[in-house]
């Protein structure tokens, strides 16, 4: 039996057609739900360098996951980032080794003043036998895998008073601002100063009013913060090279292949180079935007601030932790 189409036929069979062609254009591709879901919490907001290093990351291995960052601890307060990875309710973070360190003592060691001189230091320890020796012990103890260390700048002394700094003993009854503990407590007092706890918030107000002398901080969160409309001076003491963890759960980590873990890992160093890079050349860039606004910029003698600190944490209970013999590895690389 022959089947003749009639034009009315034809025209409704092509509408069908398109309907169906546009019904399936509105259905989602099942692709992206076929990649691992890899959920990233950070407490630096979505305009910090650091942001967009990892969202560089999270294109460089977006064809075998699915990134998911959450930026400014919107996902997971600060410093509970660790226990969320732990409990198994997040992928990635960026933790601070202070995080570590409350879980595993030996690691106060890497939180120290004056331990790793410059980002290319602190490069070198990460990528060193002795290095290895500190990620292994984290990863092993708390079930995640360390990717690198995360450098967003040196910290440095910023005061009100017009002073001459020069050495520890210049600081003595300067009521420096820092964060609350006992470990960035025992920092203020390692610098020669009178260390104040105060919120981040209240940093501008305390220095305005002269409730405090002084705060300390990379240089580019003394420009974000405007700390410098109320200071006179940023002495370069360069106590603390700051820095966080780039971490992925052990367990996801686990479940790579050999290629996808070369790949992941290749992609993790050549954002944080790059984030590594940017801050350097931010840090360069506000020496001299600080000067034109009138502050004085100057280096101390950081060899006077490192021995004095590095003995006082020696003699303190914090230092009996540190695995024997480490400190010297460290200052040798």
């Amino acid at each position: 039996m022959i089947t003749r189409l009639t034009r009315r036929a034809t025209l409704a069979g092509a509408a069908a057609g398109a309907a169906a062609l546009a019904s399936l254009a509105l259905t989602p591709a099942p692709a992206a739900a076929d990649k691992p879901e890899l959920k990233f919490s950070a407490v630096f907001a979505e305009t910090d360098i650091r942001a967009e290093a990892m969202n560089r990351f999270g294109e460089a291995i977006s064809e075998s996951f699915a990134f998911q960052p959450y930026y400014a601890a919107t996902l997971f307060a600060q410093g509970t980032e660790l226990t969320a990875m732990q409990r198994g309710n997040l992928e990635m973070a960026i933790v601070a080794p202070q995080d570590v360190a409350n879980q595993i003592p030996e690691w106060s060691l890497l939180t120290a003043a004056y331990l790793f001189r410059d980002a290319d230091h602190l490069k070198t320890f990460f990528k060193s036998d002795v290095g290895q020796e500190m990620v292994g012990m984290a990863e092993e103890q708390l079930g995640i895998h360390i990717l690198g260390p995360v450098y967003f700048g040196t910290r440095q002394v910023n005061l009100r008073p017009e002073i001459e700094v020069r050495t520890p003993a210049d600081l003595e009854g300067m009521k420096l601002r820092m964060p609350g503990g006992d470990a960035w407590q025992f920092l203020g007092k390692a610098l020669g100063a009178n260390p104040v706890p105060l919120a981040y918030a209240e940093v501008y107000t305390a220095l305005q009013t002269g409730a405090i002398d002084g705060q300390d901080n990379p240089l580019p969160n003394d420009y974000n913060m405007k700390f410098y409309e109320v200071t006179s001076q940023i002495v370069l003491t360069s106590h603390l090279v700051g820095y966080d963890l780039l971490t992925v759960s052990k367990e996801v980590w686990d479940a790579m292949s050999a290629e996808q873990q070369a790949a992941f890992q290749a992609a993790a160093d050549e954002a944080i180079a790059w984030s590594t890079d940017k801050h350097l050349a931010r840090e360069q860039e506000l020496v001299e935007f600080f000067k034109a606004e009138g502050l004085k910029v100057y280096e101390p003698d950081v060899q006077a601030f490192r021995d004095h600190a590095q003995k006082m944490y020696l003699e303190s209970d914090l230092a009996k932790d540190w695995p024997e013999g480490m400190l010297d590895r460290i200052n040798a690389l």
